[in-house]
């Protein structure tokens, strides 16, 4: 017999304020039409004043625990992957885990920016494959609309604040390709491509600075390394984009989204994309985009989905998973 790791429920939360791109024309040389052909991006949500990054992983998680039907203390870990924390310390996770009334196991944070919840998700199958943790409750979350360059036309409309989150749960496998939970995982990063996408601001600064980024370099990176991370991923289990019947990706550009797919043979029909309602959530969009997916009825238990994600580092990965 062999330990999975396996998707025992799924949630999301956005924040209620909707702001659709014709917001940005009116405080910005931009339309709705530009942002539109270059991102895919309709509208996205933002956070209110004083709501944070813990605030919006809380109320994913109890989603999550909901559609699960278990309880905080069921759980033996929390892992959170973000950017935004709200503070320097304590980890967003110590946060939510209190939020929560947790009051067992322990919580962390991952910081791999977009990511970061392929990351997360790795770690916790570790966790669960070590023994350490039999179940682990990975979030996604971010409020990247605290780091937005408002005057910087070519980042600020693609960004926008959301959580999710999924619960993982130790079974006995067969050993096989069929088995429920994660079957395979990638990771990279490459420090020497830093300066493409990064935040000016943090501990050595004083500041907590805006998001910058070399959008036609990263977009030339993300095309490339994701469907190589998934293709590498599927060959560790002997599969192939043909196995595949759901691609939830980082949702960052729909042009991104569509090349990435194409390199993998998968056509769009069987790709999750929530892009259009969402922007770009950094760590938050797979987790989200999962939810969603469950929610409209496109991913059901059996499927095999691949998540991948490419991030500020450049870090990237992927996870196959038997939902």
């Amino acid at each position: 017999m062999t330990l999975r790791a396996v998707v025992k429920g799924v949630g999301h939360y956005l924040p209620e304020r909707v702001v659709p791109n014709s917001e940005f024309e009116e405080k910005i040389e931009t339309s709705d039409e530009w942002i539109r052909s270059r991102s895919g991006i309709e509208r996205r949500h933002f956070a209110a004043e004083g709501q944070t990054t813990s605030d919006l992983g809380i109320r994913a998680a109890q989603a999550a625990l909901a559609d699960a039907g278990l309880q905080p203390n069921d759980l033996d870990a929390i892992i959170v992957a973000t950017s935004t924390a709200d503070l320097t310390f304590p980890s967003a996770a110590t946060m939510i885990q209190a939020g929560l009334g947790m009051t067992r196991g322990f919580a962390f944070d991952v910081q791999a920016v977009c990511a970061g919840f392929v990351f997360a998700l790795t770690n916790a199958n570790g966790l669960i494959l070590s023994g350490s943790a039999k179940r682990v409750l990975v979030i996604g979350a971010e409020t990247f609309s605290r780091i937005m360059d408002w005057e910087d036309r070519g980042t600020c409309v693609l960004f926008g604040d959301g959580a999710g989150a999924l619960i993982l749960e130790a079974e006995e496998g067969t050993g096989s390709t069929d088995d429920r939970g994660i079957l395979a995982t990638d990771l990279n990063s490459d420090g020497q491509y830093r300066d493409i996408l990064y935040v000016d601001g943090g501990v050595s600064t004083g500041t907590t600075g805006y998001l910058r980024m070399q959008g036609k370099e990263v977009f030339r990176h993300a095309i490339e390394k994701l469907a190589q991370t998934a293709h590498t991923a599927l060959d560790k289990i002997g599969l192939t984009g043909d196995d595949v019947d759901w691609i939830v990706p980082h949702q960052a550009n729909l042009r991104i989204i569509k090349g990435t797919a194409q390199r993998m043979g998968v056509p769009m029909e069987r790709v999750v994309v929530t892009v259009q309602d969402h922007g770009n959530t950094s760590a938050a969009s797979i987790p989200l985009a999962l939810s969603v997916g469950k929610e409209r009825g496109q991913i059901k238990q059996g499927d095999l989905v691949v998540t991948e994600a490419i991030g500020g580092g450049l870090a990237w990965g992927s996870v196959v998973i038997r939902w």
